[in-house]
C-alpha cells in the first residue's frame, strides 16, 4: 500500500498529455460554478466574510468528501494491498481521478501560444496573454507581454502542478482536491475590490496552503540564495513571488508588474527565446518535482 499513492502520482504526470475531461464533468469547473453560485459583495463587511468563510468551508467539505469517497470506492473494490496487479490497477485509477487536478501541458501550452500571437502581432499576442492574466493586457508592450506570460507560467507552476502534487502526498485524493478548490475560491473571489471582505477567508486559506508548495517550487526552479529571498519579498503576495523571482533569477531576466513590482532590476529584457527557456526549467522541475514528491508520499506510508 507504501506505493500506492506514489505510482499514482507518476501516472498522473505521465498521462498529463491527455485532454481534459469536458467541462460538465470536470471537477475544477464544478468548483468555478459552485463558487459563482454565491452573490456576497453587497453584504455588509462583517456578513460577507462570515458567508464567504461559510460557503469556503461547505465547498472544500463537499469536495474533500468526494474526493475521498472516489478513493475510497477504488481501494474497496480493488483492495491493492492483495496483488501487484491490483497495485497496478488502483494506481492508475486513482491516477486519472487525480490528473485533472493538475495541468502542467496546458499551462506549458498557453504560455508557449503567447509567443506564437506576439509574432502575428502585439494585438494577438496581448489577447493571447489576456486568457492567462487578470491585469489588463491592452497598453502592454511586447517586452512586458512577454514579462507576464513567464511570470504565469513560474507562478502557475506551483499552483496547477507542485502544490496539488504535494497536498496529494500529503493526503491523498482530498488533499488536491482541497487545495484546488482553495486556489479557484482565491482566483475567483481573492481581490482588493469590491469581494475583498466575501473572499478574504479564500484568499488566506490558499496563502496557507500555498506557503510551503511556493518555497518547493522556487528550490526546483533555482537553487536557495539571499537573492532569492530578498527578490521573493517584492510582491504583494507571500507565495507567488517565489516561483516568479526563482525564474527570473535563473533565466537573468528582469520581470516585473508596470506600477506593482519588479525583480531582478539588474536582468535583461526577455527576449522571443525566453519562453521556450522557461518552459525548459519548468519542465525540469515538473520532472524532479514530481519524483520528489512520490518519495515523499511513499515515505509518510512506511
Amino acid at each position: 500500500m507504501s506505493l500506492l499513492l506514489p505510482l499514482a502520482l507518476l501516472v498522473a504526470l505521465l498521462v498529463d498529455r491527455l485532454r481534459e475531461p469536458p467541462s460538465w464533468m470536470h471537477p475544477v469547473v464544478g468548483m468555478g460554478r459552485y463558487l459563482g453560485w454565491f452573490k456576497l459583495t453587497r453584504l455588509p463587511a462583517p456578513l460577507a466574510f462570515v458567508a464567504g468563510a461559510l460557503a469556503w468551508l461547505l465547498g472544500a467539505a463537499l469536495v474533500a468528501f468526494i474526493a475521498l469517497w472516489l478513493e475510497g470506492q477504488v481501494l474497496l473494490r480493488l483492495e491493492p494491498w492483495l496483488s501487484p496487479w491490483r497495485l497496478a490497477a488502483a494506481a492508475v485509477l486513482i491516477g486519472l481521478l487525480l490528473k485533472p487536478l493538475l495541468a502542467w501541458s496546458m499551462l506549458a501550452d498557453e504560455a508557449m501560444a503567447v509567443e506564437t500571437a506576439l509574432r502575428e502581432s502585439l494585438d494577438a499576442g496581448r489577447a493571447r496573454l489576456s486568457r492567462l492574466v487578470s491585469r489588463d493586457t491592452s497598453q502592454l508592450s511586447a517586452t512586458e507581454v512577454r514579462e507576464a506570460a513567464i511570470e504565469t507560467l513560474a507562478e502557475n507552476l506551483n499552483d496547477s502542478v507542485i502544490a496539488p502534487l504535494f497536498w496529494f502526498a500529503i493526503a491523498g485524493l482530498p488533499g488536491a482536491a482541497i487545495y484546488r478548490f482553495a486556489n479557484t475560491a482565491d482566483a475567483m473571489w481573492g481581490y482588493r475590490d469590491e469581494r475583498e471582505w466575501s473572499g478574504k477567508w479564500a484568499a488566506r486559506a490558499d496563502d496557507a496552503l500555498s506557503w510551503i508548495p511556493a518555497r518547493l517550487t522556487a528550490l526546483l526552479i533555482t537553487w536557495p540564495t539571499l537573492r532569492l529571498w530578498h527578490e521573493a519579498r517584492r510582491t504583494p503576495s507571500p507565495n507567488s513571488g517565489w516561483p516568479m523571482a526563482a525564474m527570473a533569477l535563473r533565466l537573468g531576466l528582469r520581470l516585473g508588474k508596470p506600477g506593482v513590482y519588479v525583480l531582478h532590476a539588474d536582468g535583461r529584457q526577455p527576449s522571443p527565446d525566453d519562453l521556450h527557456a522557461a518552459r525548459a526549467v519548468a519542465r525540469h522541475a515538473v520532472v524532479a518535482g514530481g519524483a520528489l514528491l512520490a518519495l515523499l508520499a511513499y515515505m509518510l506510508r512506511t
